[in-house]
């Protein structure tokens, strides 16, 4: 873990000042992505088949609340 920290630091230290914000944007997007792939992931594991319902389904439950 200690060498990668390192390696990331070096390669911060070569970006150009200007070009931080973009770079930090580009990054932070990336790691939103991964972010929510992670807990798409996540739901798919624990979500069954008798969790989804149809369009109908579902509008005919709302008439009944």
């Amino acid at each position: 873990m200690n060498l990668l920290r390192m390696r990331i630091h070096h390669l911060i230290e070569q970006v150009a000042d200007e070009d931080l914000q973009s770079t930090w944007n580009i990054v932070y997007t990336l790691y939103c992505d991964f972010y929510m792939l992670k807990a798409i992931a996540q739901v798919k594991r624990s979500q069954q088949p008798w969790d989804i319902l149809t369009h109908e389904e579902a509008m005919r439950l709302l008439m009944f609340f």
